[in-house]
């Protein structure tokens, strides 16, 4: 199983004595891919967002700044917002990140948990599923063809027109990352495309049968479901001590889910829930390197996934504990979750609602 991380560059959304600004957070970011890839972890992916919170609007360029400082990391966005993007300049710049990082570059495909995005580039939300749905078409013809003939009803159509430069990879590869929704689930399916579930609420055990949807949806279309890779995303942190991960992570998480939340409806978190999630059963991965391990091991015998992403650098969290939480991952996570998820493992099927 691939093991790594992502992030969105959280920045402090208030000037202030202590506030981290994109200038700061993106130098850090770079040394945290850099030891990411030292440490052995095979995965680092950056998510764009377009809001005073976050600094990553333009993860290709960060990515590709990473790869000048890294050897063997797959770099990935996590996601593009393909949906208020274009998938010729998405393809060519990944396509280009590719060329650069000898082949490690991936695109995580999403249609957008924040919505900024729509006005700002000028797109209907009225469209959200179609923008989604008709640019992922664009974007796999272009990668699996160089002259492209395509027509949809939201972009203008493209005649037998050459997209370049081509990846590095023969085939640049095309993730597509959901949130929960059964029908997002199906339709990665039904492309035969990896599939990347976001989980950071309630109990993991809740979210496998999207995978059992994923698969069958793979099968019906005349894909083996085993050839297929699943990855979960997921929030947590990692410490010398259960105690101390729990408090590092706490304050900055729970500050983030809460501005979150106050937009969106959500209640209040609190030390308790918090406490709560971190269990066995709960969606948050905080601990000491064992605890971790051991519950990215119990998820995987659930979920039968390939890869394990982790969001970390949730807030304002300081550098200097994210890069220690990475170096912990790396030395001393890793080697236990790579030994016990070598051993054959299956899927459990989820029983019928």
């Amino acid at each position: 199983m691939e093991l790594g991380l992502y992030t969105f560059a959280d920045v402090s959304p208030q000037p202030g004595p202590g506030a981290i600004g994109p200038h700061e957070r993106l130098r850090n970011l770079i040394e945290e891919i850099e030891l990411a890839d030292q440490v052995g972890l095979d995965v680092f992916g950056l998510g764009e967002h377009h809001r005073p919170d976050y600094a990553a609007s333009a993860p290709v360029v960060a990515l590709a700044a990473a790869a000048e400082r890294s050897k063997r990391i797959k770099l990935t966005s996590a996601v593009t917002v393909l949906s208020s993007d274009d998938p010729v300049r998405v393809f060519q710049q990944f396509a280009t990140l590719d060329l650069l990082s000898g082949g490690r570059a991936e695109i995580m495909a999403g249609r957008g948990s924040f919505i900024e995005s729509f006005p700002l580039f000028g797109f209907n939300l009225e469209d959200y599923d179609e923008l989604f749905a008709e640019k992922l078409d664009l974007l796999l013809a272009i990668r699996d063809s160089v002259k492209v003939t395509w027509s949809g009803n939201l972009r203008a159509p493209i005649n037998d027109r050459g997209v370049y430069p081509r990846p590095f990879q023969d085939r640049l590869p095309v993730w597509i990352a959901i949130g929960g929704t059964p029908q997002s689930a199906a339709r990665a399916g039904a492309l035969g495309l990896p599939l990347a579930l976001a989980i950071i609420g309630g109990e993991p055990a809740r979210f496998a049968p999207l995978f059992d949807l994923y698969r069958e949806a793979a099968k019906r279309a005349g894909s083996d479901p085993a050839g297929l890779a699943t990855s979960i995303n997921v929030h947590g942190f990692i410490a010398e001590t259960t105690e101390q991960a729990a408090d590092d992570f706490y304050g900055p998480q729970a500050e983030v889910m809460n501005r979150i939340g106050r937009e969106r409806g959500w209640g209040p978190t609190s030390r308790a829930h918090f406490d709560q999630s971190r269990g066995p059963t709960g969606a948050l991965f905080v601990g000491s390197p064992e605890q971790v391990a051991e519950k990215i091991v119990a998820q995987h015998k659930i979920f039968g996934n390939d890869r394990f992403l982790l969001q970390m650098a949730i807030g304002t969290m300081p550098h200097a504990k994210i890069m220690k939480a990475i170096e912990l991952y790396g030395t001393r996570v890793a080697p236990i979750v790579r030994k016990e998820t070598a051993k054959p493992a299956t899927a459990v099927t989820s029983p019928a609602a």
